[in-house]
């Protein structure tokens, strides 16, 4: 989900209100994903390299989050979407880390619909952390199989698509794994103007695609 800061910029707004807007537009993209048959999605909200930002926009960005996660508890109860949040979340303060938690339990019962979150998330750091999880589990030759079960995501599908907002054309280490076989769509729409027509039409176009997997 990139382009937030670049949407407050072309606005004459702070940063922090296209992190704020780019918060509403997920709420938005998972009432259109559900209206099309999606039944998971995984949202890049907030990566390793994220750290290195401003302590003041970083400290925004923790805010937003941990009041996201408390006033929206009861919203993805009633959407019945299971939440579920991917990579080190250790690195969090201590009410942010329960929050999450907290909703993870909250909502685990629900089938139907999942959002994974990838926060203080990195692709290559998910696969080293997998592959020194199944050392200390006594894994001496580890498979792919080995890796796949220790990802921070886990008994999700790998995805079918992939979609980069604001123009830029790379993964920026967005489930390096998991995205082996996924159809990539890059959009120069920035995160918080992404509506459900492009949308739309990215589904459109993907069942369009012949997906060979190699073979």
């Amino acid at each position: 989900m990139d382009g937030n800061r670049r949407w407050a910029k072309a606005k004459g707004l702070p940063t922090f209100a296209g992190h704020s807007k780019g918060r509403e537009t997920l709420k938005e993209f998972l009432k259109y994903a559900r209206k099309a048959g999606v039944k998971h999605v995984i949202a890049f909200a907030f990566s390793l390299e994220n750290w290195k930002r401003s302590p003041e926009e970083v400290s925004f960005l923790l805010e937003l989050m941990l009041k996201a996660f408390k006033e929206e508890r009861d919203e993805f109860i009633g959407e019945k979407a299971q939440i579920r949040f991917a990579g080190d979340i250790s690195r969090f303060p201590v009410d942010l880390q329960e929050a999450m938690k907290k909703l993870e339990e909250d909502t685990k019962q629900f089938k139907d619909m999942s959002l994974t979150l990838c926060v203080s998330y990195g692709g290559r750091d998910e696969i080293v952390t997998a592959t020194n999880k199944c050392i200390a589990d006594g894994i001496t030759k580890v498979t792919e199989k080995d890796i796949s079960e220790h990802l921070y995501t886990a008994g999700i599908p790998d995805p079918d698509i992939v979609i980069r907002t604001s123009g830029e054309m790379r993964l920026s280490g967005f489930l390096l794994w998991q995205s082996t076989y996924s159809e990539l769509f890059f959009t120069k729409t920035l995160w918080p103007d992404f509506s459900e027509e492009e949308f739309n039409k990215i589904l459109e176009e993907y069942s369009n695609r012949e997906r060979r997997m190699g073979k």
